[in-house]
Parts: structure tokens; sequence; C-alpha cells
């Protein structure tokens, strides 16, 4: 009997980090990404549940709660995406040199890039909701939303990696990084988007640390 895929939208954490956890490359780093965020949103959704008045009332809490839990639900299905278009780029590595090769790699690798590149841009459009509450949420679940945070800068640094090594892996076509770099604009801009995002986060982050962890002396 074949053995039913894992996925992360239908299975188990137990089965999905089981098969994470093999030498199989997918899922794999560009799936965990999509957790990541799928962890976010659900600690961002959490929050936001405790600081309104109730799911319904019309206020801000509402709203980032109904937007963190749509994020839950696609991250999840973006990283089974990945985890797709993770095999297609092994596959590809796999044939014998020569230019039907060169062209999967290509294709594979420009799939993988814009996987990746949809996972961080959903991970920036979250983080005005987190800061949100960051400020202004339930003060005492501050250490929820530094968890919240350290979850979605994985993310995005999951996806800025991603999509940095798969424009690198054009170089096994032949291609230079400064032609990659005029070839495919939109996802080179993308790296250095996603590494300011970072720096973002982490300054978010400090912003409220001394909150979430008054005895660190640090």
């Amino acid at each position: 009997m074949e053995e039913a895929e894992v996925t992360t939208q239908d299975s188990t954490v137990e089965e999905w980090t089981s098969a994470l956890a093999e030498s199989t490359g997918s899922p794999g780093g560009g799936a965990g990404t999509g957790l990541m965020l799928a962890v976010a949103a659900s600690l961002t959704s959490m929050v936001a549940g405790y600081s309104g008045n109730g799911e319904d009332d019309g206020g801000e809490p509402a709203g980032i709660r109904a937007r963190a839990r749509a994020l839950r639900r696609e991250a999840l299905k973006l990283a089974d995406d990945d985890a797709s278009a993770s095999k297609a780029f092994g596959a590809a590595f796999r044939l014998e040199p020569g230019p039907e090769r060169d062209e999967a790699i290509r294709r594979a690798s420009l799939e993988a890039a814009a996987s990746s590149a949809v996972l961080g841009e959903r991970a920036i459009q979250a983080i005005d909701d987190l800061a949100w509450l960051a400020t202004n949420g339930n003060r005492a679940l501050v250490a929820d939303v530094v968890v919240a945070f350290g979850a979605l800068r994985a993310a995005v640094a999951g996806a800025r990696t991603n999509v940095s090594f798969d424009l690198g892996s054009l170089r096994s076509t032949g291609a230079t990084l400064e032609q990659v770099r005029q070839q495919q604009p939109d996802l080179w801009a993308a790296v250095e988007k996603l590494s300011e995002t970072m720096d973002r986060i982490d300054t978010l982050t400090a912003d409220i640390d001394h909150r979430a962890a008054p005895t660190d002396a640090a």
C-alpha cells in the first residue's frame, strides 16, 4: 500500500517533523519557513483574541485576528507548495549533464525562488499587526508577542536565504550573478527587502524585550 503523503495541512506534528528529519529534502527548509510563518500567525491570532472585547466587536484586534487566521491557513499551504518545488529542484540536479538538465535547473530554481519570495512577502505583511499588538495588545501576553516575532523572523530569514540560494543555483547553468540580477530583478530585490525586514523585526523585538524578560540582566 502506498504511504500517504505527509503535508503540513493534513499530517500531525509528529508525522511532519518525522518526515522533515529524513534526508529527502521534501519537506525541507523552505517548508519549515512556511511552518514558522504559521506559528507566528497562530500566536498573533491568540494575542489578538485576548486583546479585544470579542471576536466581532469591530475593533482592531478583531481585524488582526481574522487576518492572522487566514495567514495561518495560507502559510501551511505555501509550506506544502514549497515542498513540491523542492522535489522538482532536487530532480533537476539529478539529471544527466546537458541542455535538458540546465533548462530543468533554471525552471526549478526560479519556481523555488518565487515560492520562497511569496512566503517572505506574506511574512512582511504580518509585521504591522504584530507590532500593533506589541504596543496596544494585552500586556500580559507580551512574551507570546516576542515568541511570535521570533517565529516571524525565522520565516523572513528562511525566505530570504532560500530566494538567494535558488537564484545562486542558476550559476550551475552557466549564468553569472550579474546576469541573474539583470534577468530576475524582482526576485533579486526581494532578497534585499527581506534582509531589511529582518533588521526591522530585530528593532521591534528589542523595543519590548525588557517587558517580556525583566529578569534578564542583559
